[in-house]
């Protein structure tokens, strides 16, 4: 998880809708803005991986709920296909205000439909991927079954969708039948990225095609094999995001591409603004999240500062005995390192360095191999384990010297 904000805005309708604006980790090269699936929200997983891969890349990326939909205001009932494709208008005038206008539109199933009809309204906007789209609207009619002749006879009706009643309305269905989405990519003029599975049971791979023969070059498809439509495989939904993510990187700003890992001897700790005390650490390549636990105000989605203290001697530890057995010879199968911290005073630690207040930090230590060593190596092990260089510097006294970023130093 990335840095984000929870923004607002006004949508099509007057009405005030919710987003989230995933940010990198550093400066932002260009923004995105990512169109959800029919009755879905912003925070399908397949939305949120997305965002997550392009902000990894140094791409800040809008994603927010359609009117009536998630955590937006306003009906349902009021909103159609076109009300849609001016709430992503809305969204890109947004962060044309407040930030920069997106580069790059990113569209899931009827949202992939939105963009498409929508990218030719916004100047800025270089490259388009679309993800499980239809190539017509009136494809997502079917959705509405038996109802669809109760809506056009009777003006409305309640049609469940995802285990959720929706009012529909027959302005919705003529406005679905009023649109003409290959009109709309003949004359795109943008780079176009076409993802689809094509065992596609809600969009068949047939609509993919039809978009592919509409549009004019550049254009790219990619086969999601094997992905559902909603992408619901956590893998399907990375492979997507990191499709994405490299094939933009042809067409947007070159400088907008970045990754923000940090130098290889540093780490980068930022708040997510996704808890309280929530921290994103970035080491090298890798990131992973840092947390209190919800006993002391935390959401317990990370480990604590004490327990990435307790992972660091564990790894050093282990990491130094399989060294030694390398060099030495010595069979020991996996090792396995057990370490817990707690608070102690020095009437219980003989073996303790006295810190303030007389309280000290200890740590234990439990090492286990999946093959006995042999009698003799056992106590050198032991030593061994003693020479890590984090049990090293946990047992002698460190200066960490601080500075305000900016401040002469």
């Amino acid at each position: 998880m990335f840095p984000a904000e929870m923004v607002t805005f006004k949508g099509s309708l007057g009405e005030t809708l919710a987003a989230r604006l995933d940010l990198p980790v550093g400066p932002v090269g260009a923004f995105a803005l990512f169109a959800h699936c029919f009755t879905c929200s912003k925070d399908v997983f397949a939305a949120s991986r997305i965002a997550t891969e392009l902000a990894r890349r140094g791409i800040a990326v809008l994603r927010f709920d359609f009117t009536g939909l998630g955590a937006s205001e306003g009906e349902f009932a009021n909103t159609n296909f076109s009300s849609n494709v001016r709430d992503i208008l809305a969204a890109a005038a947004f962060l044309r205000r407040s930030h920069q206008a997106p580069s790059l539109l990113i569209g899931h199933s009827l949202g992939g439909a939105a963009v498409l009809m929508a990218a030719g309204q916004i100047p800025e906007v270089k490259a388009v991927a679309t993800i499980g789209a239809p190539s017509n609207v009136e494809h997502v009619l079917h959705n509405f079954g038996a109802h669809l002749a109760r809506i056009e006879a009777e003006g409305a009706a309640d049609v469940s969708l995802a285990g959720r009643s929706f009012r529909i309305r027959k302005d919705f269905v003529d406005d679905a039948r009023a649109q003409d989405v290959a009109a709309a990519v003949a004359s795109l003029k943008k780079a176009l990225l076409i993802l689809h599975a094509p065992t596609d049971a809600v969009v068949g791979i047939e609509n993919a095609r039809a978009i592919f023969e509409a549009a004019r070059h550049p254009k790219s498809f990619v086969a999601l094999d094997g992905a559902d439509h909603l992408l619901t495989d956590r893998s399907d939904a990375a492979f997507a995001a990191e499709i994405i993510s490299s094939w933009a990187s042809r067409y947007l700003d070159r400088d907008a591409f970045h990754d923000t890992a940090v130098e290889a001897n540093g780490v980068l700790v930022t708040e997510s603004g996704g808890g309280r005390f929530q921290q994103l650490v970035r080491a090298g390549t890798h990131s992973f999240l840092a947390d209190e636990p919800t006993g002391v105000g935390g959401d317990g989605s990370g480990p604590t500062p004490y327990d990435l203290l307790s992972a660091a001697l564990g790894a050093c530890t282990a990491m130094t005995l399989r060294m030694y057995a390398e060099r030495k010879g010595i069979e020991l199968g996996r090792i396995s390192v057990r370490v817990s911290h707690s608070k102690t005073h020095a009437a219980d630690c003989s073996d303790c360095v006295e810190g303030r207040g007389g309280e000290f930090s200890r740590f234990d230590r439990t090492i286990s191999f999946d093959v006995e060593p042999p009698s003799e190596a056992s106590e050198r092990l032991l030593q061994i384990a003693d020479r890590c260089p984090v049990h090293r510097t946990l047992s002698q006294s460190s200066v960490v010297v601080t500075a305000l970023a900016g401040a002469e130093t």
